[in-house]
């Protein structure tokens, strides 16, 4: 029998013996089964972290196997205190429970502290307003998916532990649906597309992502588009994400000579003579399962006035 002791949080009973068809098993995998309250990712980082020790010896791979008769002793760590301030930042709610709550964020608010923004986040304001998970670790309670700075529209933020595994887990098997608006330079010579591309780390400009092959640390990328109204030399977009890598629609706009109008860091600093906040992109509609009751919930964030205003100015010249 493999036997599991789990300190402070869990305590797993009667977990019983290994499949005897099964000679061995991955030892990440062995475990999420054997605790459902932890998401595989949840249990891989515990063993990168030192949590988890195999016949009394610390291991950090996730990869190994184990057996009929293998120990394993797993032990999950006291929740640190967040050290983040709530703060009374007004919040535009599009959907709350007790599980989670979706938000339509404004241009210009950081999701969660990082270098250069320590507080004034979505992640202050939302401290002051509700409770959120742990899992996200102490500067990120409750993010499950991020929004740029200046990328506008509906985020999802888990309460519970419960609900953050289980939207983690729709996003990762493509169960939960993304949508956005853009407004891009030029008009796609079809009416759909989509781009299939690797994204990673630039590889001079750090703060920047770029089309990095996967050998050389890009991960899989794909973004569907489909033209919903041609104004002018520019076009509105419907994008749907089927990954969510970081910058995904901004990259892989501008790799296809299409970007988005406004973006300072990929639209090679082009102007069209209108005072925008940040790119014209914005996460319009956000569609996923309740972690509890399994109904479809839909979240649809209004366009914000910039964006509003933007098109408006694009079709008057268009007329003219």
């Amino acid at each position: 029998m493999i036997e599991i002791d789990t300190e402070q949080m869990y305590t797993v009973e009667n977990i019983g013996e290994l499949n005897q068809n099964n000679v061995s098993q991955r030892l990440d995998i062995w475990l999420s089964n054997q605790i459902p309250d932890l998401s595989r990712s949840r249990v891989q980082t515990l063993i990168s972290q030192g949590n988890v020790k195999v016949n009394d010896e610390t291991c950090t791979s996730k990869k190994i196997s184990v057996k009929t008769g293998d120990r394993i002793h797993l032990t999950l760590p006291e929740t640190q205190p967040t050290s983040l301030q709530p703060e009374s930042i007004p919040l535009d709610i599009l959907y709350e429970d007790d599980s989670l709550i979706i938000i339509n964020k404004p241009a210009g608010l950081v999701v969660h502290p990082a270098a250069g923004h320590p507080d004034g986040t979505l992640v202050n304001a939302l401290l002051a307003h509700c409770p959120l998970s742990a899992i996200g670790g102490v500067q990120r309670p409750g993010i499950v998916h991020r929004l740029d700075k200046d990328t506008t529209g509906a985020i999802a933020i888990a309460k519970t532990d419960i609900a953050h595994q289980h939207i983690q887990a729709q996003l990762k098997t493509k169960t939960a649906r993304r949508e956005y608006l853009g407004i891009v330079y030029g008009i796609p010579n079809a009416e759909t597309g989509t781009v299939d591309l690797p994204i990673g780390r630039h590889p001079t400009d750090r703060r920047k992502m770029g089309i990095v092959p996967v050998e050389k640390g890009g991960r899989d990328a794909i973004t569907h588009w489909q033209i919903k109204e041609r104004i002018g030399n520019y076009s509105l977009i419907h994008y749907q994400l089927e990954t969510g890598r970081t910058h995904q629609i901004r990259v892989h706009t501008a790799e296809i000579k299409h970007p988005i109008i406004g973006d300072p860091m990929y639209s090679s600093n082009r102007s069209i003579g209108v005072n925008l906040t940040g790119q014209a992109l914005h996460a319009w509609r956000l569609q996923l399962e309740h972690p509890i009751s399994g109904e479809l919930i839909e979240a649809i964030a209004p366009l914000p006035d910039q964006f509003n205003t933007l098109l408006r100015i694009l079709r008057l010249r268009a007329q003219t």
